[in-house]
């Protein structure tokens, strides 16, 4: 849930400070709360304005304003009520304050909203008012924060928690709510912790950066960012943390990029490679200007003497495979053998398939590693990597089992290395001795994300599609359009085309995720195209079937792959023409494109067509609060317009950023990267290049920190980021 920043010679242990206790304090610990510090860096979702607070009796006045209020109200009824058409059921919430009632209504997510309320219990509801059928003001679908329960005393609305103008609101848990941790229960130990042990907190920042930034000191941002007197204020402290956050996850990074450039790579390369020259003389197209350009960029690394860290983006279908080949032959022409890690069999084996491939009439020996091998076959695969026969060698986490052990490991090549663990990577190049690293992503990076997540690498992008390449056709379709959509999967069929349909993952296990994919299978195998041969493809299949089914289907000989998400990246049918995505609200954007991309990879029109089922979300409403539900609903159309819009796929990663936020887009848990919890890589990019200049400064002028005025980071920076840097030396 959060970075524990834990400073534990200054702070107390937290079930010391008031109101927190043994239980509580187990609670935050795990989700990894150790001090008053961690708590002081649990920053609000949002805040109460209470100069925007009104009277019940005042609402109609705003309601033809159109605009948000916020009442301050006590719980005086619940009901359920069923509507005279479709018979759905209505919740209704009748709340009071000194002034008169009001009923706050939800058209969906009764089966969660029944029991989420206290008879007696204060709670601050805002929404837009209107009228309903007799012309009283009401609150639809209202946002809510609880204040205070029934069982304690009647509050002082002028008083309440002694903050100004401003209430702040935190997140919680089902965890945290069962000790009393809800936004109300933060309020009062934060409020605890800054009254009593703040003067603790040492500063981070020196005081040059501080002015240069006109930046305020951390204790003022920090009981500001809480419990702020006005919003000129919060502001203030927002920016000064913003900046702190973005600067340590910066230095991190000016660390990083310091220590990889003082490792020796200690071998030099004859980059003159007739193996390279004679693989491109053989493709049946043209290298883009984008391929040559990061080709160049490649070989100028190998020329250097220290060892190679590139990122290489490229969109689904931009031709990074053989870029990544073209790296590997130079490579293998030296001498050395080549590790090409997938996240996935099935990529893993697509990769296989496609190096075999473009290498045939080559002398090179490529080998496959994955886990669900025969006995034999891996014993064959780990013997010729030890003897260096294998010389490129394609396979999944497999390849950093302790028993793989290479004979003269050269070059690292991960594929969607967001995927893999921090560990998994760093163990893999432990195999070699200071290897050169390619990584490889078909997600695109903002500029900010990059510099910030990417700070330590040097960066190629493919921005070139291949010439003959038609841009796929989007549609977004409804459940009751699925007759149409069939109809016109068989019409691609018949003119001699490939399909895939493709089945979200159903609950968060394999095992229903594959009984539903194969229930789905027989009933289109059955009922819906039964003179057709389809084919089903998903995780838990042994690799010789899964590799029986795709080479079916690379054939022609299966119409229809029916499949769970294992087909999202790396498959390539050039005959398949149309993507089907059953449940299309449910799957996050960067999947979406990348689902896209496996249609399109030849010179005819391809389409992806996207089925969605807004009525998912209110089935599975006991797990989500109502306006958690309210915003995955809208999150999920603005993806899947998003995806009928565009197939740049830089503009989706934008907005997927904006949706997801860069932890969850990037997967920082994976990353060796802390996550964000106060800035954002699009709305404050002119804060974070301030960051990367001022941290990438501080190392180029101060290398080990050691600088009088420096000591205040470095001493931070050690507490916090140590492990981290770590664990990210390859990430």
């Amino acid at each position: 849930m959060k970075r524990s920043i834990e400073t534990p010679n200054s702070q107390p242990p937290l079930q010391y400070i008031k109101g927190v206790g043994p239980k509580r304090a187990e609670a935050l610990a795990n989700l990894g709360f150790r001090s008053a510090r961690d708590l002081f860096y649990y920053f609000p979702r949002g805040y109460l304005d209470r100069s925007q607070i009104v009277r019940i009796a005042d609402l109609r006045m705003y309601v033809e304003k159109g605009e948000p209020v916020t009442i301050f109200a006590e719980v005086y009824r619940q009901e359920a009520r069923r509507t005279r058409r479709g018979n759905k059921l209505i919740f209704l919430l009748t709340v009071k304050d000194e002034s008169g009632f009001l009923t706050c209504v939800w058209f969906e997510g009764f089966q969660w909203l029944k029991n989420a309320f206290e008879n007696g219990e204060f709670l601050a509801l805002s929404a837009i008012p209107s009228l309903d059928k007799l012309n009283r003001p009401q609150f639809v679908h209202p946002q809510y924060d609880r204040l205070k329960s029934a069982e304690e005393d009647e509050p002082d609305w002028g008083k309440l928690f002694n903050t100004g103008s401003i209430i702040p609101k935190y997140r919680s848990s089902a965890e945290f709510e069962k000790v009393g941790l809800d936004s109300r229960g933060f309020r009062r130990i934060i409020r605890n912790a800054v009254d009593h042990h703040l003067s603790a907190v040492d500063e981070t920042l020196s005081l040059e950066i501080m002015q240069r930034h006109d930046l305020c000191d951390e204790k003022s941002a920090l009981r500001s960012i809480h419990f702020p007197g006005n919003f000129q204020e919060l502001e203030i402290a927002r920016r000064r943390l913003k900046f702190e956050e973005l600067f340590f996850l910066q230095l991190m990074l000016a660390l990083r990029k310091r220590n990889a450039q003082q490792q020796l790579r200690g071998r030099t390369y004859d980059v003159e490679s007739k193996l390279a020259h004679q693989l491109v003389h053989s493709l049946h197209f043209e290298l883009t200007k984008a391929q040559r350009k990061v080709l160049r960029e490649i070989v100028d690394d190998f020329k250097s003497p220290y060892p190679m860290n590139r990122l290489l983006q490229g969109d689904v279908g931009s031709g990074k495979t053989i870029v990544a080949l073209c790296a590997a032959l130079i490579a293998v022409e030296n001498g050395l053998q080549v590790a090409f890690m997938a996240p996935t069999e099935i990529l893993a084996e697509q990769h296989y398939q496609t190096l075999t491939e473009f290498l045939k009439g080559l002398s090179v020996t490529v080998r496959l590693l994955v886990g669900g091998q025969r006995k034999k076959l891996r014993e064959d695969v780990l013997e010729d990597i030890r003897q260096g026969s294998a010389q490129i060698v394609v396979g999944t986490h497999a390849l950093v089992e302790e028993k793989v052990e290479f004979m003269n490991l050269g070059l690292v090549i991960v594929d969607e290395q967001h995927r893999f663990g921090v560990m998994q990577r760093a163990t893999l190049r432990s195999k070699g001795i200071n290897p050169d690293v390619l990584i490889m992503t078909a997600t695109p990076i903002p500029r900010t994300l990059a510099m910030t997540f990417y700070g330590d690498l040097e960066v190629s992008v493919i921005d070139e599609m291949p010439a003959n390449r038609k841009p796929i056709r989007t549609a977004l379709r409804t459940e009751k359009e699925k007759v149409r959509v069939y109809q016109f999967v068989k019409e691609e069929i018949q003119r001699g085309r490939q399909a895939y349909i493709v089945y979200p993952l159903i609950e968060e296990s394999e095992k229903v995720d594959l009984k539903a994919a194969t229930q789905e299978y027989e009933h289109l195998q059955q009922n819906i195209f039964p003179e057709y041969r389809l084919g089903l493809l998903h995780g838990r299949m042994k690799s010789d079937a899964k590799e029986e089914v795709m080479q079916k289907f690379k054939k022609g000989e299966i119409h229809i792959l029916v499949s769970t998400t294992v087909i999202e990246v790396g498959i390539d049918i050039p005959n398949a023409s149309v993507m089907l995505i059953e449940n299309a609200e449910r799957f996050g954007l960067a999947q979406l494109h990348q689902l896209r991309g496996r249609v399109g990879r030849s010179a005819d029109q391809s389409y992806c067509i996207l089925i969605a089922n807004y009525g998912w979300f209110d089935a599975h409403a006991k797990k989500m609060d109502i306006s958690e539900i309210r915003d995955e609903k809208e999150h999920a159309r603005t993806r899947l317009e998003t995806m009928v819009q565009t197939v740049d796929g830089f503009k989706i990663a934008e907005v997927d950023l904006k949706l997801r936020g860069p932890g969850e887009f990037f997967g920082t848990q994976q990353s060796g990267v802390p996550g964000l919890h106060i800035a954002n890589l699009i709305d404050d990019s002119e804060l974070v290049t301030q960051a990367h200049k001022e941290a990438f400064d501080l190392i180029k002028n101060d290398p080990h920190l050691r600088q009088k005025e420096n000591e205040c980071i470095r001493k931070h920076f050690d507490e916090a980021f140590r492990e981290i840097l770590e664990l990210g030396k390859i990430g």
